[in-house]
């Protein structure tokens, strides 16, 4: 992939600031790989990541996925499984569940749990931890509102947290999608984000914004979008 990445480098000026139209166009024309890559939108946040009151996290629908369909399981008990059912949960159950995820079983993408069971996951938050799989109340997987939970995942609800350096790495879509679509969710990503900053965080709170694909280079965007 080396000689295809500095070919499509060249596609892109280096320093320069491309509107979203642009740059939409741009990752779509970048990606040579023989699959669908994804498109991820990069933001780099003016915050220091070293403080708790600091972190950046938060959840969003994306009007139109990201491509992909993932597979959500559901850790409940009584009526609210049927609710899981309902919403079109792939994997349901309770202790059962949790015994096949203590054994190595990690066949899903994401797991929601409700309140009640939480003591009971925490046997396997070992296994599901490392994964990035453990349910989590900031992120909305620890809920008793199952049913809506579930239909938002697998219509396209995406988390997004801050990494060590400041900076939020999220998927958009796949290179596959029409501009529009691209740029419709890099929007809802970037008002959600934005919507998010931290009372403690003073000064520039976005420093900047970029897209890529999978294996294309980095596009810069202007944040009047």
């Amino acid at each position: 992939m080396g000689k295809k990445l500095d070919e499509t480098s060249k596609l892109v000026e280096k320093g320069k600031v491309y509107t979203l139209t642009e740059a939409t166009d741009l990752v779509k024309q970048a990606a040579k790989a023989k699959f669908d890559e994804t498109v991820e939108l990069h933001i780099r946040l003016g915050i220091d990541p070293k403080q708790s009151d600091q972190i950046v996290r938060g959840t969003v629908t994306l009007p139109h996925g990201i491509g992909k369909t993932r597979k959500v399981a559901v850790i409940t008990k009584g009526e609210k499984q049927k609710e899981a059912q309902d919403a079109g949960a792939d994997l349901i159950g309770s202790d059962d569940l949790i015994e096949d995820i203590s054994k190595g079983s990690l066949d899903f993408d994401i797991l929601v749990a409700t309140p009640d069971i939480m003591k009971d996951l925490s046997k396997v938050a070992k296994i599901l931890g490392p994964k990035g799989l453990m349910p989590n109340p900031k992120a909305g997987t620890v809920t008793f509102e199952i049913g809506t939970t579930v239909k938002e995942l697998k219509k396209g609800r995406v988390e997004y947290k801050n990494d060590s350096y400041g900076i939020i790495h999220c998927p958009v879509g796949k290179v596959s999608f029409d501009k529009e679509k691209l740029a419709d969710n890099i929007k809802t990503l970037f008002e959600a984000v934005s919507k998010s900053k931290p009372s403690s965080s003073k000064g520039q709170y976005i420093k900047s914004i970029a897209i890529s694909s999978t294996m294309g280079p980095g596009i810069y965007i202007d944040q009047k979008m």
